[in-house]
């Protein structure tokens, strides 16, 4: 049952047209073989039996002569307004046994009748392409051979038949075709237009199809207004706080720079730039990338824009080129470089050598940092992805560390462009390896 499934279709119209055309086929396999079976062989013994009192009748007729001369030609005036050719004595051509094709339904219907009507049936022939029946009888007088038409023996082929219900099944399955995918268009575009806000583009979308389509697609309507409002209101209230929060660290910062310089000034100073930091990547997690609009980007532009920034920030990073060329992709600029910045700052913050690659694998977009830190245990993946988290003191945002929200932010980034943040171990240096994949 399992490998079976391979071989379905995946897709819901691939699913439903099978739905459609396996009772079709079925139906129409079973009424061809109850008609041939039940009608067509039927019709065929009953006119073989017609036949078979005929052949009784001549061969009763050529029993009945003196000498083999005799019995010929009184069989032959019998025998020649029925249609039937005699042959006496037998020669070479005569049937020894009983011959018909292996599909020949209506042949074995022949053959099997003749013998069941006439115990003196030695063999009969149904092969001949000329349509001509040979049957050889044992006489008193010697074997027979009797040659006639199969045409009185068997139905005509029911070809006309055949070809109607044919063209009637293609002709219904046409029409079933275009009303099912009429039916299941409304879906497709749902799912579309789900998926497209999923990656944050607006798609116009109107409910259409059946009722149960029609109230889904009114609630994905509903939904997403809710969520668009949500969103809009977290922007202003976003835009607020980051007014008010980086007010009162101005003033601070502008008391600190008239206050004479010493160890205590430096250290406030410190404190301040820290918290600027820390305000900055709390804000940058709450926002996410809901408020950019996605548009067409080169993926190796923006990573090359991103390594050069970390150069001149005096990080050791290095841009490995790409196996192949690298086609446009829709995606939110400033959110993946964003995420890059994030994966970069951490492989430098553990690490003293980052190299960024940029990869398309299987309908994805690959952006692999590498660098030669201690790396993440295998265990402790997961958990590094959540926000907040530092897995051990180097960590700690007092000591120069980060506040856990690098991995979760570029990990929500990912998800929002279909795909995911996958880290492992650098083969190459030994240190974490990180893969932020966007569909493509």
């Amino acid at each position: 049952m399992f490998r079976l499934k391979r071989f379905l279709p995946r897709g819901l119209f691939g699913r439903a047209a099978l739905i459609l055309i396996v009772p079709i086929v079925t139906i129409q396999l079973v009424v061809s073989t109850a008609f041939i079976q039940r009608h067509f062989e039927g019709v065929t013994r009953q006119m073989t039996e017609g036949v078979a009192i005929d052949l009784a009748f001549v061969l009763d007729e050529f029993a009945a002569g003196a000498t083999p001369a005799a019995a010929l030609a009184w069989a032959e005036r019998v025998a020649g307004p029925l249609e039937i050719t005699l042959r006496f004595p037998a020669g070479p051509e005569a049937p020894q046994t009983d011959r018909r094709a292996f599909y020949d339904v209506s042949g074995r219907a022949i053959i099997e009748t003749l013998h069941a009507k006439l115990p003196s049936l030695q063999a009969a022939d149904v092969t001949d392409a000329e349509r001509m029946v040979r049957l050889r009888f044992a006489t008193p007088h010697g074997d027979l051979v009797a040659e006639l038409s199969r045409r009185r023996m068997s139905a005509t082929n029911p070809h006309q038949l055949l070809v109607l219900m044919v063209f009637a099944s293609v002709l219904m399955t046409v029409v079933a075709y275009f009303f099912l995918r009429n039916q299941l268009r409304p879906i497709a575009r749902l799912a579309k237009a789900a998926e497209a806000f999923g990656r944050g583009e607006k798609v116009p979308y109107r409910p259409r199809g059946a009722l149960e389509v029609r109230a889904a697609g009114q609630s994905f309507l509903d939904m997403r207004a809710r969520i668009e409002r949500q969103i809009e209101q977290r922007t202003l209230m976003l835009s607020g706080v980051s007014h008010d929060l980086r007010t009162p660290l101005t003033r601070m910062r502008l008391s600190l720079s008239m206050l004479p310089e010493d160890e205590e000034t430096a250290a406030l100073q410190a404190d301040v730039t820290q918290m600027e930091r820390l305000v900055d990547e709390f804000l940058a997690f709450v926002r996410g990338d809901a408020t950019e609009g996605a548009e067409e980007a080169d993926p190796l532009a923006l990573a090359r824009s991103v390594v050069e920034a970390s150069v001149r920030g005096g990080g050791q990073v290095a841009l490995l080129p790409p196996a192949r060329v690298l086609p446009r992709v829709r995606m939110r600029p400033q959110a993946v470089a964003r995420a890059l910045e994030n994966l970069i700052g951490n492989g430098l913050r553990h690490g003293n050598r980052v190299e960024v690659s940029v990869q398309r694998v299987a309908g994805e977009l690959v952006f692999s940092v590498e660098d030669n830190g201690p790396g993440i245990p295998e265990d402790r993946r997961e958990e590094a992805m959540r926000p907040f988290t530092r897995l051990e003191a180097a960590r700690d945002p007092n000591r120069g560390g980060g506040v856990g929200l690098g991995l979760s932010i570029a990990a929500d980034v990912a998800m929002s462009h279909g795909g995911a943040l996958r880290l492992g171990r650098s083969e190459r240096l030994g240190g974490l390896r990180a893969e932020l994949a966007v569909a493509a």
